[in-house]
């Protein structure tokens, strides 16, 4: 696999701290995500809609409510990760008839042509979007890249979704207050809402229904200080979570694990995948998976 590993750092940016190490690692991830150019995305033509959680939900707070009058059939993009949290989010936003839902997108190292921290290949990305038949928005962003360079590509891209008429944005988010938090803060005076699909759900209970609700996926990046390294390219299934040491989340939300989905209620149908290396670069260990070659 080469080098590309080594540049998916998650140390780019030390302002963004969480309570610990593996708080930092999903807080830096996350802010890979936060605010991104969509204007390709915003102009393609809706392709599916989707329900809202229910108003007793956690998820149904002000800003990630997808009920309520003011979100009401609002253009929206998914910020997408490859992973399981992403893909269930866009389950949810796909039975809800008040999201009027244009695309996804998404952050792409474009020195290494790999999803931040996920370190999924760019041509597998491309294959998911095709396979869940959505428009996909890839933002690149150079490496190095200053916290600068990435506030003002963000700032582009937030700008531009909003002139293409895109009212909502929508994240996987489960349960870290800082990363909500930054979101709203970045998206506060762009005329952008904010919406948390998955906000507040008890995240073994969610891990056990993405699965029973056919969700499919592999293991892409694991924390090895956290992680048996063997756990590394494992499907996310009833084994996977059977075998996560005590103090692992379930869904990997501190950063102990990320994912590629590949099949699932939200698809169009499977994307095929070939298994790689596994390799450990900068404390965590990627395993590589890529399009097969016929």
């Amino acid at each position: 696999m080469g080098r590309w590993v080594d540049k998916l750092s998650v140390n780019r940016w030390p302002s963004m701290k969480g309570k610990n190490g593996r708080d930092k690692a999903r807080a830096l991830y996350y802010s890979n995500t936060v605010n991104q150019p969509e204007s390709t995305c915003m102009s393609a033509p809706d392709l599916s809609a989707a329900p809202a959680a229910p108003a007793d939900s956690p998820a149904a707070a002000p800003a990630a409510t997808l009920q309520s009058g003011p979100l009401a059939a609002r253009p929206t993009m998914l910020s997408w990760s490859s992973g399981k949290d992403s893909a269930w989010a866009l389950h949810q936003l796909q039975q809800d008839p008040s999201i009027d839902l244009r695309g996804l997108f998404c952050t792409v190292n474009q020195a290494f042509s790999r999803v931040a921290m996920h370190g999924v290949r760019l041509e597998l990305l491309q294959q998911q979007a095709k396979a869940l038949g959505l428009p996909l928005q890839v933002i690149d962003l150079p490496w190095p890249c200053s916290n600068e360079d990435y506030q003002t590509i963000m700032t582009e891209f937030v700008a531009g979704a909003r002139a293409a008429g895109i009212a909502c944005f929508a994240f996987g988010d489960l349960f870290l207050q800082d990363i909500r938090q930054y979101r709203e803060a970045k998206l506060a005076e762009s005329g952008i809402t904010p919406i948390f699909p998955l906000w507040g759900r008890p995240t073994a209970e969610l891990a056990r229904e993405m699965i029973a609700g056919g969700l499919r996926a592999k293991l892409t990046c694991i924390d090895p200080k956290h992680m048996p390294l063997a756990l590394a390219g494992h499907e996310f299934d009833a084994a996977l979570l059977e075998a996560l040491p005590a103090g692992v989340d379930p869904c990997g939300e501190y950063g102990e694990f990320h994912s590629f989905v590949y099949d699932g209620p939200m698809f169009r149908h499977p994307v095929a995948l070939e298994v790689g290396e596994v390799v450990e670069r900068d404390g965590f260990v990627f395993a590589d998976f890529m399009v097969p070659a016929n």
